[in-house]
């Protein structure tokens, strides 16, 4: 009993925190102090410009997202992940084609925020980016698309190795939980990238490298754009 304590202290202030930064996103129609606080004017300019593009509370959302990344700074990796996770699941799925009209599309942080949702890449992509801000090193995570069996359709997840030799960790927008990929038997990888790299998935192992991520037209394109909005 004692030893689930520190767990659910966990889920009790992982819970406030995100109730109150959505209630935030709600009840008020400009960034509060607490938001603004320790915030770069840079990316107070770049959420009032979307904010301007996409509505008041996109605005806030890009604060929200801003304030999550502060506060996650120098906390333990496990914190860091969950804080991550549990901010981006709080924004709503919306399949590519009635969000963006398009059949494929991989939106950028900015863009999954500013419109209030997107689909399981974009939970990924923004998720991978906030990681890689806060010093997680880039070969330590992977951008996995995989087979989701359940659903019989395609879908994306976020993991994240610990060592080179362990078993990853999986971020995700359908099982919200953190659970090694041994624990996700309804998955099934199909290919993995990150920064530099692309792998096909093997049986066993990390996957055979078969070139750079580059290859990947949509990655490209979404690196681009990310590049254009943040000025």
């Amino acid at each position: 009993m004692l030893n689930t304590l520190p767990w659910i202290w966990q889920r009790v202030h992982h819970w406030f925190y995100y109730g109150l930064v959505f209630t935030l996103l709600l009840v008020t129609v400009g960034a509060s102090p607490w938001l603004v606080a320790d915030i770069s004017q840079k990316y107070v300019t770049l959420a009032k410009r979307i904010g301007a593009q996409y509505g008041p509370r996109a605005e806030l959302r890009i604060m929200a997202w801003r304030r999550t990344v502060e506060e996650s700074r120098g906390l333990p990796i496990e914190q860091q992940l969950q804080n991550v996770n549990g901010f981006f699941n709080m924004l709503q799925f919306v399949n590519d084609i009635d969000h963006w009209g398009k059949n494929d599309y991989w939106a950028t942080p900015i863009e999954f925020l500013g419109s209030g949702g997107g689909d399981c890449e974009d939970f990924t992509i923004a998720k991978y980016f906030a990681l890689r801000e806060l010093g997680v090193p880039d070969e330590k995570l992977r951008l996995v698309y995989v087979k989701a069996l359940r659903l019989n359709q395609h879908h994306m997840v976020l993991a994240y190795y610990h060592t080179p030799t362990s078993v990853p960790v999986l971020l995700d927008n359908l099982d919200k939980t953190i659970k090694p990929a041994i624990q996700r038997n309804d998955l099934l990888p199909i290919y993995s990238f990150n920064a530099e790299n692309l792998w096909l998935a093997k049986e066993k192992g990390r996957g055979q490298l078969v070139g750079g991520s580059s290859r990947l037209s949509l990655w490209t394109d979404l690196n681009n754009r990310l590049t254009d909005l943040e000025g």
